[in-house]
């Protein structure tokens, strides 16, 4: 991968980053903020119902997060974009698709079949 291409998804990452941090702290803002009180029980209910999704997103977003950096990071070691099981590289395509990716299409789809196999699916 180029120096072109490596600047092009360092880019992506931290765009994707700084889109994520937003929504967090966009969240912690609306939560802090909110001083709504819902006499009946199930007004109260869905607030919580609605509390407890938002945060369970957030959290997905906070291992997002960590994906992003860990990329970051092999980018600038020069890893990024290599196929972490086999050591081909990772098609642009892929990686385009999900700049996180730790692997190429061939070793993830292999690892999905033996989850599944696992299971018994």
């Amino acid at each position: 991968m180029n120096r072109e291409q490596l600047e092009y998804f360092r880019h992506k990452l931290e765009v994707m980053s700084q889109d994520l941090l937003q929504e967090a702290e966009k969240t912690i803002h609306e939560m802090n903020d909110s001083t709504e009180n819902y006499p009946d029980p199930t007004d109260r209910a869905s607030a919580e119902s609605d509390r407890s999704f938002e945060l369970r997103i957030r959290d997905r977003e906070r291992k997002l997060l960590i994906k992003i950096r860990e990329a970051i990071e092999r980018i600038d070691e020069g890893l990024y974009g290599i196929c972490e099981e086999c050591g081909e590289e990772i098609s642009s395509k892929r990686l385009e698709a999900r700049p996180v990716t730790t692997q190429c299409i061939e070793c993830k789809t292999l690892q999905e079949n033996q989850e599944r196999a696992q299971k018994g699916l």
